[in-house]
């Protein structure tokens, strides 16, 4: 029954990783979870939050304080999405799936009112884990804004303290087309007297963030401008972090930060520490320039933005080792800024992952050439591939021992690299 449920919520109401930002999925506006809510009796107002937005490193922040408060010994839930395998990895406590029955319960008592209320996907899913951590009375409730932050489902909460990470050119239909205007729109979830950590000061969304945390009365701290506490041994968490992203100096700057808000006993820092390096493992998190394979190096990373891919692929270049890349994209983001930032000496293979959001493969390298090539359309670097196992199982034939093998561009591609490809 419970996979009947799942995939009912999947096929009747409208779900962002199925249907896209613009058919109905995305329901700007709190009213109707703030009535879900209500309804359920108010397991929001229960719960002690720490709420994390930002265009990236969101799911990494969200994952390193979760994990580093489990370490810990505080029961913790952790709200994130998009699930890459199962529907279930979105909802989690001290690292463990919520269970199927738990689940297959909340989804038959609540489906009259999903159906009444024409709740959204994301809304359901929402509830759901505030429910349950509420009902399991978890110490701290970490929950990722899904998108923006001033109109998501997370944003009825109100927090312990406020994160958010970075802010980039992405979803620009929704939130807006400038830094500033989608600073704005991260800066929703700045609440009246609540300490807000912002990971990553620029110019243009400083003065966004300074505004809101005037007007709202709330302690506002910047993370590259601060000390907090261990950072004089930070490259040594970084060189045992699991998670090995370029941008882990940065999200561990911004994790410790809000680590000093939320605590004020010391005692558990040698476990907060034993969290914070081993968040992969504890928290089964994937997908953040995580090692598949070592002979030949196979990383698959969601980055899907060029805020994000930029970081990942100087630091691919930067290893000096043929590269292969397996890319694919969502027909929503922006590839002319993306097709710069693609290493020049790369083999390319191109994938449409199994969704209708996809950009298709025969169309990213047609865009490819005309960038790399122009006239000349002679360039042999790039290929198509008819599906993501497809893709990944070509790379593997050609790349010698020495390669790196990078898997991504979407989270749908690295979902079905995980999938479907036999990489151990």
């Amino acid at each position: 029954m419970y996979e009947e449920l799942v995939k009912e919520i999947f096929t009747r109401f409208p779900s962002v990783q199925k249907d896209g930002f613009m058919t109905g999925a995305y329901k700007p506006g709190l009213e109707a979870m703030r009535e879900f809510n209500a309804a359920m009796g108010d397991p929001a107002g229960k719960l002690k939050v720490i709420h994390v937005a930002g265009t990236n490193g969101k799911g990494s922040v969200a994952n390193m304080i979760a994990s580093a408060l489990t370490s810990a010994g505080y029961k913790t839930g952790l709200y994130t999405s998009p699930h890459l395998v199962d529907w279930r990895e979105r909802s989690r406590i001290n690292g463990t799936m919520i269970p199927k029955d738990y689940a297959e319960a909340f989804l038959v008592k609540w489906k009259p009112y999903f159906t009444e209320h024409n709740l959204s996907f994301f809304e359901i899913t929402t509830g759901l884990a505030l429910k349950w951590f509420a009902d399991e009375k978890t110490d701290f409730a970490v929950l990722e804004v899904g998108l923006g932050g001033r109109l998501d489902s997370t944003n009825i909460v109100t927090p312990v303290v406020s994160v958010i990470t970075s802010i980039g050119l992405d979803h620009c239909a929704l939130l807006g087309n400038t830094l500033e205007a989608i600073a704005g729109e991260k800066a929703g979830i700045i609440k009246p007297g609540v300490p807000v950590i912002i990971g990553e000061t620029r110019p243009e969304t400083q003065k966004v963030f300074d505004a809101k945390a005037d007007e709202t009365g709330s302690p506002i701290i910047y993370a590259q401008e601060t000390t907090p506490s261990l950072w004089e041994r930070h490259q040594e968490i970084l060189d045992a972090m699991d998670l090995r992203a370029p941008v882990q100096e940065k999200n561990l700057r911004t994790v410790l930060c809000t680590l000093d808000v939320i605590l004020t006993e010391r005692s558990e820092w040698r476990d907060l520490i034993h969290g914070i390096e081993h968040t992969a493992a504890l928290m089964h998190f994937h997908g953040r320039w995580e090692r598949l394979r070592k002979e030949p190096e196979v990383i698959a990373d969601i980055g899907h933005n060029a805020h994000a891919l930029r970081s990942n692929f100087e630091a691919l270049e930067a290893t000096g080792k043929p590269l292969f890349i397996v890319y694919g994209i969502m027909a929503d983001k922006d590839l002319d800024a993306i097709l710069p930032l693609m290493p020049r000496k790369a083999r390319y293979i191109f994938v449409t992952p199994d969704t209708p959001r996809a950009r298709k493969a025969d169309d990213i390298l047609e865009r490819f050439l005309d960038y790399a090539c122009g006239s000349a359309r002679n360039d042999k670097r790039a290929t198509t591939a008819p599906s993501v196992k497809a893709g990944v199982e070509m790379a593997l034939r050609e790349a010698g021992k020495d390669a790196i093998i990078y898997i991504g561009g979407s989270a749908f591609v690295v979902a079905e690299a995980l999938q479907g490809t036999e990489l151990e």
